[in-house]
């Protein structure tokens, strides 16, 4: 009789795994796990959706400003130095990088003081990184405020648990760790989409701060070409 009984709890409890261990795998599932997040995910992928966005369009136009040709400071110094202005002048502004509008503004102001020209320069040079920084700070805001819109909702969903246990009085384990693993899912989206934006802001930074250093050096060869004429 006891060996009947314990080969049937036995045959119970290995039934009882079987299912937990299907049970598990199913909940694993990425999509089943998606869809048990609540309606807080919605703001998340909305932000995913923005956070991608502003990515591609931002790395259009920053990698097709940091194109420019190697020989261009030298043909300019070659226009300048044989007193071709005109021809300088339109090679800087038919380029159409940063760095080009930069030394186009310093050949427009040629015959007026330095300084003069070196503030001219200055301020374009602030104006087009400007425009490539443009919308680089929606990346900064959903980096701050993604992960806080998945601990929203982990929070909203511990307090509809803990109300729907001390309503029904249900207090199974089974029910209680179910609950919690599901309203976790939106902190874990919230963090891994506060992290991708943080990475692609860092990345898109990296590479504006690149075309500011050519900026810096072209405009640096540029004064220098002024200066030579005269020495």
């Amino acid at each position: 009789m006891m060996g009947i009984l314990l080969q049937v709890v036995a045959d119970s409890t290995a039934a009882t795994v079987a299912n937990a261990t299907s049970a598990v795998s199913e909940k694993l599932s990425l999509w089943s796990l998606m869809s048990k997040g609540g309606i807080l995910m919605y703001p998340l992928y909305i932000l995913l959706i923005i956070t991608l966005f502003v990515f591609f369009e931002r790395w259009q136009v920053i990698r097709k400003a940091g194109k420019l040709d190697p020989n261009f400071m030298r043909m300019v110094q070659d226009n300048i130095v044989n007193g071709n202005l005109s021809a300088a002048q339109s090679l800087a502004r038919n380029n159409g990088s940063p760095v080009s509008r930069v030394i186009a503004k310093g050949i427009q102001r040629l015959g007026k003081p330095i300084d003069v020209i070196e503030k001219s320069m200055e301020s374009i040079a602030e104006i087009e990184l400007f425009n490539l920084e443009k919308h680089l700070n929606i990346l900064s805001l959903i980096a701050g405020i993604a992960p806080m819109f998945g601990f929203l909702g982990t929070i909203a969903g511990m307090i509809q648990l803990f109300y729907d246990i001390n309503t029904t009085g249900n207090f199974e384990l089974s029910v209680i760790a179910g609950g919690i693993y599901v309203k976790m899912i939106t902190s874990g989206t919230g963090l891994v989409i506060g992290l991708l934006a943080f990475i692609l802001h860092n990345y898109l930074s990296t590479q504006v701060d690149k075309t500011a250093n050519d900026i810096e050096i072209a405009s640096a060869d540029f004064m220098d070409i002024l200066q030579a004429p005269t020495k």
